[in-house]
């Protein structure tokens, strides 16, 4: 069996012959002067020669260390570049993506599986900033924005769908034939009292020929997560977007009341750096949330 010759000991071998001083060596791998010294001392006692030769403070190759560099010089390069590669591979099929938790909860998780169908590969990390922030300076990939496009000016940025109001409540609180009036009558509105859903009532209640209802104590909620959890437990009506409770529909867990409406100042949209859209795993990702909001 061949002997091994330590992978540092190369490293240092070529920084070394590459800088022609073993200081400047150490500081381009972020080891000590003596950890170099060490290196090529090892490397030259297992090669049973020398490789370099003094010239005052620096070092220089020596006729069998110029031979020995021009061979492995290239086979380091190919393993520098065969682990930058593979590390790139990993990182290309790793996406983080920036939503708002209540959509991360109720639309993003239930979806996990069919994503995971649609793109096996795909390893998608989902963070939860809110409003607009710097995209590479918080290393997200992608935003799934809710809001505003002009916040969003820097970036390539496109719609992705509109967002529809809903009314909703438990089913136990709708009885067949109940207009909209009678069930505002009937039963508590429940408020999210976050700056970006300050206006969803207003829109909705206009809209549906209705007068906007009052807070009720204990039903008003900074995230809309928890104001959807109120509705599910029959506690009364809430004004939210179709895409937070979309499943819960689906599933019967809540009812929409009422008509639907478009807001007027607020939509979906897929953001990211432009170069990003050069990748392919994050291709992928558009393509199936552009799917998703299209159904």
């Amino acid at each position: 069996m061949k002997t091994l010759v330590p992978l540092k000991g190369i490293y240092a071998f070529v920084a070394v012959a590459e800088t022609g001083s073993m200081t400047n060596a150490a500081d381009m791998l972020n080891v000590s002067h003596s950890a170099v010294s060490q290196a090529i001392k090892s490397l030259e006692s297992q090669l049973g020669l020398a490789l370099f030769r003094r010239v005052g403070r620096q070092v220089e190759l020596n006729a069998q260390g110029k031979l020995y560099y021009k061979k492995v010089a290239p086979a380091l390069e190919q393993i520098v570049d065969a682990s930058t590669s593979i590390q790139q591979l990993d990182h290309e099929n790793r996406i983080t993506l920036n939503m708002v938790n209540s959509l991360a909860i109720h639309w993003w998780i239930p979806r996990v599986q069919a994503f995971q169908q649609h793109a096996p590969n795909l390893d998608v990390r989902v963070s939860n900033l809110i409003g607009a922030f710097n995209l590479e300076r918080e290393s997200v990939d992608v935003a799934l924005i809710h809001g505003n496009q002009t916040d969003w000016l820097d970036y390539h940025c496109e719609k992705l769908g509109d967002d529809e109001l809903v009314m909703v409540c438990h089913p136990d609180l709708a009885d067949e034939g109940s207009t909209v009036k009678e069930l505002l009558d009937r039963f508590p509105a429940i408020f999210a009292t976050n700056d970006r859903r300050d206006g969803d009532w207003q829109y909705w209640c206009q809209a549906n020929k209705v007068a906007k209802p009052n807070q009720h104590r204990n039903l008003s909620f900074i995230a809309s997560v928890h104001a959807v959890q109120a509705a599910s437990r029959k506690l009364g009506l809430f004004v939210t977007h179709r895409q937070f409770v979309k499943d819960e529909i689906k599933h019967g867990m809540l009812i929409d009341v009422g008509l639907s409406v478009i807001h007027p100042k607020q939509s979906f949209y897929f953001a990211c750096l432009p170069e990003k859209l050069k990748q392919e795993s994050v291709l992928a990702l558009r393509s199936w949330l552009q799917s998703e909001f299209a159904t």
